[in-house]
């Protein structure tokens, strides 16, 4: 894993099997017709059944290299059919004219069998700039079979990884039942993400909907997203980074975080959520540390204009997750966090909390204008406590060095 934000030049990595479409451009009924002077690698033209019991990987990986040797433009993925994924990885330079297109305009099926991606990656596009990705299909992963097997330790497949480009567009895609991860952006500059519907079943273990690591100006908008993790989660290194116009839940929300798990992260800021709808899902806005990390800051974090739907913890700053059992305390420095305008109904007692470091404490954090109710409920709540802010009520809050640390807002009350 890289241990800076350094963008590596070169090749392209695909370990994919069955459908996609190198340099297309697809019509929006099933005629599909070219601009000028585009080139389309159809891989039925190499070979793909798209009957979805034969493994057309070879199919794939043969249309990719024909388009990647082409001076021309465009390529294509076929009719709308079902293409069984049996995982390859070839790895060459791209020499083709950008910028590429991959029009994915079918159902991709990836092999049920975990055992089967060594490398715990299913579709891997690496190395590979100005790039566009889009076409309406579909990514199965066909994952509720293997998620008995999720574990901590034995992490699933990633379903699509886009690792080491810059210049990106990945639009109007359906990623579902993800193994793992449904999708991680890493090792990446520039790159917009839009348009895209994720779907798992709140009990899919490890199925975040987008993962960010090493990934610097990126934008992920207009978007739908429901899973048995974070809807979207903003990870090491990972700096000025949009996320507009996300509808999360369920899931665990949109979370900056986790840290302090492994020894290559680097710091993170100048992240903003705006304009989010979260439904049902078990955190609202969340930044998350382990205890005994290495020493980094995350910073210039502001969630604004969220609403909530039966959140459980609407709004969570947790210095201490998954970390009982280990005393040092956390290192990362958070600070200049603004929670602001988010309105809506939650399912706990306790929708606000600020559980930080002891020894690196929260710094410039700010609730502005928060207004949460009660699910059903008529009376006051008490948002987080502690003794030193008891009884009051805060529009701003500069957090010291108290443990954890607590707001009084009371919601209206429902007539």
């Amino acid at each position: 894993m890289a241990t800076s934000c350094v963008h590596m030049m070169g090749s392209l990595a695909l370990s994919i099997s069955c459908l996609i479409i190198i340099n297309t451009i697809a019509a929006a009924d099933e005629q599909r017709r070219l601009l000028q002077a585009e080139t389309v690698f159809d891989i039925t033209k190499y070979g793909a059944k798209g009957d979805g019991t034969t493994d057309d990987a070879m199919s794939l990986i043969q249309a990719w290299r024909a388009g990647c040797e082409s001076t021309g433009g465009g390529g294509d993925f076929g009719p709308a059919r079902e293409i069984l994924d049996g995982g390859s990885s070839p790895k060459e330079r791209c020499k083709a004219t950008p910028p590429m297109i991959i029009d994915i305009q079918s159902t991709l099926l990836e092999n049920p069998n975990p055992s089967a991606y060594s490398n715990e990656k299913w579709i891997l596009i690496e190395h590979a700039d100005n790039l566009k990705i889009t076409g309406g299909g579909t990514l199965n992963t066909q994952g509720a079979n293997a998620w008995k097997f999720a574990k901590e330790e034995a992490r699933m497949p990633v379903s699509f990884t886009f690792q080491s480009s810059q210049n990106g567009d990945i639009s109007n895609l359906n990623l579902v039942d993800a193994m793992g991860f449904h999708s991680k952006l890493i090792d990446s500059s520039n790159i917009k993400v839009t348009k895209m519907t994720i779907t798992a079943p709140d009990e899919s273990p490890n199925t975040d909907g987008i993962h960010l690591s090493n990934a610097t100006n990126v934008e992920i908008t207009d978007s739908v997203i429901g899973t048995g993790d974070d809807c979207i989660s903003i990870g090491t290194c990972s700096k000025n980074i949009l996320v507009k116009n996300v509808k999360c839940g369920p899931g665990h929300g949109l979370a900056v975080g986790s840290f302090g798990k492994h020894p290559y992260e680097l710091s993170v800021g100048n992240i903003t959520f705006c304009s989010c709808t979260l439904t049902g899902t078990t955190n609202g806005a969340r930044i998350k540390s382990y205890h005994k990390s290495l020493v980094m800051t995350a910073t210039n974090i502001v969630f604004e204009d969220l609403t909530l739907d039966s959140v459980k913890n609407p709004i969570i700053i947790d210095q201490h997750y998954f970390s009982k059992m280990v005393a040092e305390q956390s290192n990362v420095k958070i600070s200049d966090v603004h929670f602001r305008r988010i309105k809506g109904t939650t399912t706990s007692e306790i929708p606000i909390m600020f559980n930080c470091s002891t020894t690196n404490p929260c710094e410039n954090t700010e609730l502005a204008d928060i207004d949460l109710k009660p699910v059903g409920g008529c009376q006051d709540r008490l948002i987080c406590l502690s003794e030193r802010h008891r009884n009051q009520a805060f529009r701003h809050c500069h957090p010291s060095s108290s443990h954890l640390l607590g707001f009084l807002l009371t919601s209206k009350r429902m007539e």
